[in-house]
């Protein structure tokens, strides 16, 4: 048994199953005597399945896809046999929520892999991703717009004077708009949203999540490191510097991957079109999205269960 006095720790993951695509996180979380717990992150995978593809051309998965799903449930749960993880949580997001047989395949992959993956609709991915992200704000007056765009769905939250005010999801996303599959009125939804919510909360800058926003946030000259935000201008010249070149151009002048170098450009016009209306100055960029939000609920959930073991003795 440890002493009282010794800090002690459990590892969690996060498989988060995302159109473009999935990632494996384990963090260590950690507790002081006084019960403070210190998260860090002990590892991250990202495997590009390109989920979306298939979806939103075909409205179901390939049993190709499957296959490589079902490949790559079955290296997670090895791995975190090997971290030694105390507890998961597997969320599939936008494309598993449109396939026509993504319900089915979910039943297979639980049979051989023993990995069991719920899919989750875009207000709970919203209020996950919104959950991590306040614990995270030092200000949390003013108005803030979470926005968190995936290659299915763009998320959003909006924060006035640290309350969740509301929550949406829109199905506009990098692969959706590489595949032609959004919706004009979709795009009307959004844009109608936007603009009644800039007329009622003026002053709204964005908090933006998700890997594009991340890569942008780099690459950009013009940003504040100590504040992690860069203007909203920064973010229209690269947008505007990306999208008049090939995908094998942005690879070459960019350095970037093949699967970040198709969706970058439909990412920024989601944010560029979402700040204009709100008339934002500038995006935030913390480095955290749904994974660490899984994580933060297992950890939460754990508490509970050690507060109701407490009260039953």
């Amino acid at each position: 048994m440890k002493d009282k006095f010794e800090s002690y720790g459990f590892n969690y993951a996060a498989i988060d199953i995302g159109s473009n695509a999935v990632r494996l996180l384990i963090k260590h979380v950690e507790e002081d005597r006084n019960g403070k717990a210190t998260f860090s992150k002990v590892l991250l995978l990202r495997v590009p399945l390109r989920l979306g593809f298939d979806v939103f051309a075909m409205g179901k998965l390939s049993e190709r896809k499957e296959k490589d799903m079902i490949r790559l449930m079955d290296a997670f749960q090895n791995l975190m046999k090997i971290y030694d993880v105390e507890d998961y949580r597997a969320c599939a997001t936008s494309a598993m929520r449109d396939a026509k047989n993504g319900k089915a395949i979910i039943k297979r992959i639980k049979k051989k892999t023993g990995i069991n993956i719920e899919i989750i609709d875009g207000q709970e991915e919203a209020k996950m991703v919104y959950n991590n992200h306040i614990e995270c704000m030092e200000d949390r007056n003013g108005n803030y717009m979470y926005v968190d765009v995936g290659g299915g769905s763009t998320e959003i939250n909006l924060l006035s004077q640290g309350e969740l005010v509301c929550s949406r999801s829109y199905n506009i996303g990098t692969v959706r708009i590489l595949n032609k599959a959004v919706k004009s009125s979709e795009w009307e939804r959004l844009k109608t949203d936007m603009a009644d919510i800039a007329k009622s909360y003026p002053g709204t800058n964005i908090i933006g999540s998700g890997g594009n926003i991340n890569k942008i946030y780099r690459l950009v000259e013009k940003k504040d490191k100590k504040e992690q935000k860069m203007p909203v201008e920064a973010l229209h010249e690269l947008h505007d510097s990306l999208k008049v070149l090939s995908v094998e151009e942005r690879m070459e002048k960019y350095q970037l991957k093949p699967d970040r170098a198709d969706v970058i450009v439909p990412a920024g016009e989601i944010f560029t079109t979402i700040a204009d209306i709100i008339h934002a100055n500038y995006v935030y960029v913390p480095v955290i999205g749904l994974s660490d939000g899984i994580i933060d609920g297992l950890y939460a959930h754990h508490l509970e269960e050690e507060k109701a073991a407490l009260g039953g003795n």
